[in-house]
């Protein structure tokens, strides 16, 4: 039996075989026309059965996704602005802030336009097709499945809760090459980059039929062949591990190598400007972050709340984790480290959430804390790239660790939910659950895929970028700093 069947954000267009398919409007006329002539009495319980056949959104799920929408927005905006603003020096405080803004209004007006109907309609394992341009066909009425059959939420729901990810992923990249970069340059990059590698993953590791598809050997078999390549494969995303982190942390560093270091870097002093943002910043992608994992899991249920006390436990485990490897090599334990550490459990438990047990996360964001402070010195020093705001250090290298670890503490053997079998309906037998050893294998793939796609993408956008508009800021604008030369304004008037 084909083993696993979960792996965030479904393809909606579920309750038909065709992932650009959607159920019946609730409001759809039930009876044919030869019906229309026969009696009330007579049409009446027909459209009752077919009324009852198809699913209608449930009130507390759809108000659940929405509010968990609107906290992964406030984990952008101003979340991760003011995390990055405040590491930045003063005189590129609202460069950062640009960017990140910009960019989420870019990526939110790019997803409706083509960005959900190439990430999640059905075409090949790689993409998606264009059948939903400008949301064509999806209507307040449209539904989009969930992890559970006949559980449906209302799909411009999912559009804009999948549209939030796709803006913060972009966003992320920005961290790698700031203060040194031309505004223009950061916006057709992502342009590039969003369309070319972060819809693509997001396919490959999303998208498939959802659960109403699947009612037996065969019709699993359909599924798993139209589905994303990563998902038929079996790999475990719960909530962006692969499509998020290690998909914008590679594409930092290709940008931290091609953008070329900062004017002074390694002989001037590039302390963070101001950590109390820095702190404010983290504490909101804390608070988001409940949005991200446990939003989801598309419905308020059991599984939702292990995603949100995982995301709790795991994030609590780096922050002490980091801070005490932070305390054994420098004798201090800094406010920096914690808010560093914290991002790195978040980031660690992303693809795991919803499928392990909270002793698994605690485990996770312990380990995530120690090998992301060893990834933002020692492995930083190593690959000689001026990163500017470890954003390889921590979201590469606690998504690789998250989604690695998945594949173990997955395992019902060591507390975890398993998979689910939608032809038996069940989730969390052993029995299906392939071994911790398969399991690590196909994230490892899926790592590795995520890995080499999105640094080939990346290196071919930067280029192209620095060929037509160019990448860096002069010499000078740079010395006196991105929010005078690239915006006119400064962050703080004396």
């Amino acid at each position: 039996m084909k083993k696993f069947l979960i792996c965030l954000a479904l393809g909606l267009g579920l309750l038909t075989g065709g992932g650009a398919a959607l159920a019946q409007p609730a409001s759809a006329p039930a009876a044919a026309p030869a019906a229309a002539e026969a009696p009330a009495s007579a049409a009446a319980p027909a459209a009752a059965a077919e009324a009852a056949a198809t699913p209608t959104p449930n009130k507390g799920d759809t108000a659940f996704m929405t509010v968990a929408t609107v906290l992964v927005i406030l984990m952008t905006i101003p979340g991760l602005a003011l995390f990055y603003g405040g590491l930045v020096r003063s005189k590129n405080m609202l460069s950062v802030l640009m960017q990140v803004f910009v960019i989420s209004s870019l990526i939110y007006v790019l997803w409706v336009i083509y960005g959900y109907s190439v990430a999640f309609t059905s075409g090949s394992p790689f993409i998606g097709g264009l059948d939903k341009l400008f949301l064509k066909g999806i209507t307040p009425d449209s539904v989009a499945a969930t992890f559970s059959k006949g559980v449906v939420i209302p799909e411009l729901t999912f559009v804009a809760f999948q549209a939030t990810f796709a803006a913060i992923t972009c966003a992320l990249i920005v961290g790698a090459f700031a203060e040194r970069i031309k505004f223009s340059a950061v916006l057709l990059f992502v342009v590039l980059w969003f369309t070319f590698s972060y819809l693509p993953i997001a396919h490959m590791v999303w998208y498939w039929d959802g659960p109403d598809a699947i009612t037996d050997a065969a019709s699993l078999e359909k599924v798993t062949a139209g589905a994303g390549w990563l998902w038929a494969k079996g790999a475990l995303d719960f909530a962006g591990g692969t499509v998020v982190h290690i998909n914008a942390g590679v594409a930092g560093l290709v940008g931290a190598y091609v953008v070329g270091k900062r004017i002074g870097y390694g002989k001037e002093s590039m302390t963070p400007h101001s950590l109390t943002l820095t702190m404010v910043g983290a504490s909101l992608l804390w608070v988001g972050w409940f949005g991200f994992n446990a939003g989801s899991n598309l419905e308020a249920n059991g599984v939702a709340a292990l995603a949100f006390v995982n995301t709790l436990v795991a994030t609590a485990a780096a922050t002490l984790a980091w801070i005490a490897g932070e305390a054994l090599l420098k004798g201090k334990a800094s406010m920096l480290g914690a808010a560093s550490g914290a991002v790195a459990g978040l980031v660690a438990i992303t693809p795991a959430c919803g499928f392990v047990g909270p002793l698994g996360a605690i485990v996770i964001g312990l380990l995530s804390g120690l090998i992301c402070l060893w990834g933002v010195g020692g492995l930083k020093r190593l690959l000689g790239a001026d990163d500017s705001l470890d954003v390889f250090g921590v979201h590469g290298v606690g998504g690789i660790v998250g989604a690695l670890l998945t594949g173990v503490f997955a395992s019902p053997s060591l507390g975890g939910t398993g998979i689910c079998n939608y032809v038996t309906n069940k989730c969390g037998d052993a029995a299906d659950f392939p071994g911790i050893a398969a399991q690590v294998w196909i994230q490892a793939q899926a790592v590795l895929t995520t890995v080499v796609w999105t640094a080939v993408v990346a290196f071919v956008a930067y280029k192209i970028v620095d060929l037509v508009i160019g990448l860096r800021v002069t010499e000078e604008e740079e010395r006196e700093g991105l929010d005078i030369s690239s915006h006119g304004e400064t962050a703080y008037h004396r």
